[in-house]
């Protein structure tokens, strides 16, 4: 299926970048499970296939599928989000300054803060849904705008064009990580971001049996870059894992359209829940986005977060309690889980900058699966009860 094609998502989500293969006939992409490719003379190769840690088969129906989804001309899968957000961050030097989204997953703030800190990066965490602060945060150095939406735990919804619009006025490059969305609710390349980052192990798979990472660009010379620092650093997956991702692709939208069919119903009740204090969900009137998120999304996606009344003994004795949300790190499965990002997810993150941004201890995320939603009302209830 060509690339450029104008077929509509679901549809490109499984053909793009596939075609029987002309061995066999099979219709699934095969699984190359190969460290070296054959070459008929020295240096000559079939297409990129010398070695796997540079280009792989199976990777390539992979990357070019995802890039498909995200209307985007090129695609580079790694080994996990962490990587491919890792490779962002390499196109950086000492001395340069990235506004770094304050609300973003904890890995991410460990990796930015932790690790590419200690290297002569300089760093500023900034609430982007704020923008005359974003604005005030530039500087003459700043390279790199890293904006996570809607963020990880707190659903804050930044404005991705707007967001895109001021970095390319101060020629800084413009990274969304587009995890909690997928390419099925938002397309941030379509409102002016340089790169689009995902952990494919959420979403995208869907299925809680691979790990996976991945980046969307339009643009020849930020690919050309990126795909250097992949060949480089190695940070690739392994290709059952491009095959399984690869498999997943093809119900993202089946699969998109019950997290957020479900995620509205528990809203809806769990507003009205005596225990519940607060939710917050972008497809809520209330939430302070409502209106940026119905203008950039189609939905509003499977992840909900609730503040519970009883802090911390009432959100451990809910935790304990549910049967069918699973108490685990991660989202975006079939199955739905919950966790407690204080103490998990996020537990990296500095205690002073958790309380600035309310991640305190009655906070509860919920990963909404794909079950019956009945079911899933019913499990809350008995946890809450």
């Amino acid at each position: 299926m060509r690339e450029n094609s104008t077929h509509k998502f679901a549809t490109r989500a499984i053909h793009a970048g596939q075609a029987p293969d002309p061995a066999t006939g099979a219709i699934m992409t095969p699984i190359y499970q190969t460290s070296t490719f054959v070459q008929s003379s020295p240096g000559e190769f079939v297409e990129d296939y010398d070695y796997s840690r540079g280009a792989n088969p199976t990777r390539t129906a992979l990357q070019k599928n995802i890039a498909s989804l995200e209307n985007a001309r090129h695609g580079l899968a790694f080994s996990s989000g962490v990587a491919a957000t890792g490779a962002v961050i390499h196109l950086l030097k000492a001395g340069d300054h990235i506004i770094l989204c304050d609300d973003v997953y904890g890995g991410t703030n460990r990796l930015f803060n932790r690790v590419f800190g200690q290297f002569g990066i300089e760093i500023s965490m900034v609430d982007l849904t704020d923008e005359a602060a974003y604005r005030a945060a530039f500087k003459d150095n700043t390279k790199l705008v890293w904006i996570e939406t809607p963020t990880n735990p707190t659903l804050k919804v930044v404005d991705i064009e707007m967001a895109a619009s001021v970095a390319r006025e101060h020629d800084a490059i413009c990274a969304v990580d587009n995890t909690f969305a997928t390419p099925y609710l938002q397309n941030p390349l379509d409102l002016g971001a340089h790169i689009v980052c995902h952990s494919t192990t959420k979403y995208i798979n869907g299925h809680s049996d691979a790990i996976g990472g991945f980046l969307a660009v339009n643009d020849d010379e930020i690919h050309d870059k990126l795909k250097f620092i992949q060949l480089s650093e190695g940070a690739v997956p392994g290709i059952l894992e491009c095959f399984l991702v690869l498999r997943s692709t093809k119900t993202l939208a089946l699969r998109m359209e019950r997290h957020c069919q479900n995620a509205q119903r528990i809203v809806e009740h769990l507003v009205e829940h005596p225990a519940v204090d607060r939710v917050v969900y972008p497809g809520l009137e209330s939430h302070p986005q409502h209106a940026i998120a119905k203008k950039q999304m189609r939905d509003f996606g499977g992840m909900i977060t609730i503040f519970l009344k009883g802090g911390l003994d009432a959100a451990r004795t809910m935790l304990e309690r549910v049967e069918l949300f699973a108490l685990a790190e991660s989202l975006g499965g079939a199955e739905s889980l919950i966790e407690h990002p204080a103490i998990m997810t996020h537990a990296s993150v500095p205690a002073d900058q958790r309380a600035q941004l309310g991640i305190d201890d009655s906070l509860v995320r919920l990963s909404v699966g794909i079950e019956d939603v009945e079911d899933l009302i019913a499990d809350l209830d008995r946890a809450l009860a």
